[in-house]
């Protein structure tokens, strides 16, 4: 097996490394510690990268995993403990890190994998608004699978409370064609009926605009797209709740980072603690949120 190769390059105004294994491709940007892509060589990419990307300084982009963190989605949907932590105007979507750069501490190799480790030092009181004392980390690691780990370390004295999730985009064929497995009998809150809560029959087909918080979620779910003939089998650690989203045609013709046909490649499935889900740090505890996306044939 021979070295993993890491590369530097700049995608529009942001900095990237590109990591090459006998194996996979990993493209990974410094602003929000952002996966951007991952592909197993010779097959089709496991993440979406959207053809029409932004990159841009202070915006996240529309591929891989984006981290939303100290709290998920619309500010005002969260938790009022969620909410109480935050000491400014409504905040902006999905949380306060993925617009920022983080700091890489190292790309390591070893025994054929690949560790890539970011923190975000604004994280220990000095986000704008969120005063509080936590040492966050990413940690991504490439071997046979692709894992990533987010550690939120709380150095304050007193109790911190968050939402947050991993927000995964992952390629398929064509989402009308692909199924979500793992699912049947779970509760779900669906947001665009009022969100109210209902449950799932069946493994999850797709036949229009979808956005669902999966509750009480098993540890891995898993999407099977036999186009691709493969089964994405999706590891979660650290949560109990799944977000399900794909904005179909309408929603999609309003996001200037998508094509119009781009929901048809893609399927959001997010690792996340949201709703009843949240993390609540005592002084001095961690809490680690863990994603590992493997892939098999059908």
């Amino acid at each position: 097996m021979s070295t993993p190769k890491v590369e530097s390059e700049l995608h529009g105004e942001l900095n990237c490394w590109r990591i090459t294994s006998d194996t996979a491709e990993l493209l990974v940007a410094q602003q929000g510690a952002q996966v951007l892509s991952y592909q197993r060589l010779g097959e089709p990419p496991l993440l979406w990268l959207s053809e029409q990307a932004i990159f841009k300084q202070g915006k996240s982009v529309r591929a891989g995993v984006p981290v939303c963190w100290p709290w998920f989605g619309i500010f005002k949907r969260n938790p009022d403990a969620v909410q109480a932590m935050y000491h400014a105007e409504d905040g902006p979507a999905h949380g306060l890190v993925r617009g920022r750069d983080w700091q890489l501490l190292g790309i390591a190799v070893k025994d054929g994998n690949v560790t890539v480790e970011f923190t975000l030092p604004k994280a220990k009181g000095d986000l704008p608004g969120w005063p509080h004392i936590v040492e966050l980390k990413l940690t991504i690691v490439m071997g046979e699978q692709l894992s990533i780990t987010l550690s939120s370390y709380n150095l304050d004295n007193v109790p911190v409370t968050l939402s947050q999730a991993l927000h995964s985009y992952f390629a398929v064929s064509d989402v009308r064609e692909v199924q979500v497995e793992g699912v049947d009998g779970l509760n779900y809150i669906e947001t665009l009926a009022n969100w109210e809560q209902r449950q799932q029959q069946g493994a999850l087909g797709f036949a229009g605009e979808t956005d669902r918080i999966y509750l009480q979620a098993p540890e891995q779910l898993s999407i099977v797209d036999p186009a691709w003939n493969r089964r994405v089998v999706i590891t979660a650690q650290g949560s109990r709740t799944a977000v399900i989203w794909n904005p179909w045609t309408e929603r999609a013709a309003k996001l200037s980072d998508m094509a119009d046909d781009g929901w048809q490649r893609m399927l959001c499935i997010e690792t996340a603690n949201v709703v009843d889900d949240l993390v609540t740090l005592a002084p001095g505890a961690t809490h680690s949120l863990s994603l590992k996306i493997d892939s098999e044939q059908l």
